[in-house]
């Protein structure tokens, strides 16, 4: 018992020392009541220290015999005790330096737990500097005459204390009962990226900003023809002025504008929730989905699907046709102006009203020219992705000023989840523009 509790308390030694000698009244700092890192270490010293120790007598036992065997003739016993003997001088020297290699690493783990702590009230190091020495010094007293774990036992001991630990804190995060310096140190040192999860206050108040999945359904208009449109990879920026750049191409088309927050960030997903109805479950409790397009065909409404890739993308023909579309147009690469003449083609027809789907792809990642979406500069395919969003907007924009008569419910299927990291971090994770024309 001795050889785990003296580890414990010489670790708590370290961990506390510092957090009491800098306490203030009023103060709330989470700590926990060990340091994980520190008792691994102190484990492994004593483990070390004995190993080096037993070394040391056998080496020093060697050398008694070497004196002896000296005055003998050499033979080839003489020859093997030799080769014995640099083995164990070896051994020496490696225990040795691990040994110093292991004390050095406490006192750097203990001055990093003590540098955060004084980070987080501002202070200057000054006398506190001596707190790792002095506190170290006293752990590695305390634990230097008890008898080590061997090595899988340690190994084990560190597996349970991790796993109580994570348990603990489910249970009482309030008071950890470990504390992990290193990875303190790297969470408040390290450089952190933009936060991208929620809107800001700022796009809140100007914008409609919605988490739900009924968008289409809400500003569906029954009594005319309606155009849903998914534009490939067009999330919401964190830069404002360039959400207000993609936003203007709209100007002097009625219109409302919104953010929508995805759950998934999925084309083929986005594809089927902006046309759901209604969800209901059956006596035996099995959802059935009613989606927009069957509701308009059984009212006599023409419903039209429209693509321009390939129909094997996803398995689109077959879940297309599930969702009760009375006819789907793809190509195998069209771009998106060819299919907006398509659509402005169907709607020359006065005589039949129109419920109709379009999945643009001009901007869809990843983009044939680059090949390797991690190692590119983010600033090349910022360009061209400008570019092919800014003329396909431009294309909607001008297909919704020819068709006045037409309500268009226009969102972006997901952020650019495909492209290199530096690039999506430009973006919020799951939220997506939605704008209501006509």
């Amino acid at each position: 018992m001795k050889r785990l509790l003296y580890p414990l308390i010489a670790c708590a030694l370290i961990t506390i020392a510092p957090f009491l000698l800098t306490f203030e009244n009023g103060q709330d700092i989470v700590r926990g009541l060990f340091d994980y890192e520190i008792f691994g270490l102190l484990l492994l010293i004593v483990f070390v220290k004995e190993k080096l120790l037993n070394t040391f007598q056998a080496k020093s036992t060697d050398e008694k015999e070497s004196s002896k065997k000296r005055r003998c003739p050499i033979t080839s016993g003489m020859t093997v005790f030799c080769n014995l003997f640099n083995i164990r001088s070896y051994r020496f020297l490696t225990y040795a330096a691990l040994l110093v290699i292991l004390v050095i690493a406490l006192i750097a783990i203990a001055w990093i737990d003590l540098q955060n702590l004084l980070a987080i009230k501002g202070w200057n190091t000054g006398w506190y500097g001596f707190l790792p020495f002095v506190s170290c010094g006293l752990a590695i007293a305390m634990v230097w005459q008890i008898n080590p774990f061997k090595f899988n036992n340690i190994c084990f001991i560190l597996f349970v204390a991790l796993i109580l630990h994570l348990e603990a804190y489910n249970q009482y995060a309030a008071q950890p009962l470990a504390q992990f310096p290193t990875i303190d140190y790297l969470e408040r040192t390290v450089s952190k990226p933009p936060q991208r999860d929620s809107i800001p206050e700022e796009l809140a108040k100007k914008f409609i900003v919605t988490d739900s999945a009924s968008i289409t359904k809400n500003y569906i208009d029954t009594t005319r023809n309606n155009i849903i449109i998914l534009v490939e990879s067009w999330g919401v920026p964190l830069d404002t002025n360039r959400f207000t750049r993609d936003i203007k191409f709209f100007e002097g088309i009625p219109q409302k504008i919104g953010i929508h927050h995805r759950m998934y960030s999925r084309t083929h997903t986005a594809e089927r929730e902006d046309l759901i109805y209604k969800i209901k479950r059956d006596s035996t409790r099995r959802r059935d989905t009613t989606f927009l397009p069957k509701v308009f065909s059984d009212a006599g409404v023409k419903t039209t699907f429209l693509f321009g890739g390939d129909s094997l993308e996803h398995r689109r023909f077959k879940y297309i046709k599930n969702i009760g579309f009375s006819e789907a147009f793809y190509g195998k690469d069209l771009s998106d102006k060819v299919i907006a003449h398509k659509i402005d083609s169907i709607l020359a027809d006065t005589t039949q009203k129109r419920f109709i789907a379009w999945t643009t792809r001009d901007s869809k990642f990843p983009m044939l020219e680059f090949s390797d979406i991690y190692n590119i500069n983010p600033d090349a395919i910022d360009s061209a992705y400008s570019e092919r969003l800014t003329q396909t907007l431009k294309t909607i924009a001008s297909l919704a000023r020819k068709h006045p008569e037409t309500r268009f419910i226009v969102q972006g299927d997901h952020n650019p989840i495909l492209s290199p990291i530096k690039f999506q971090e430009r973006f919020y994770k799951r939220w997506v523009p939605f704008i209501i024309l006509n």
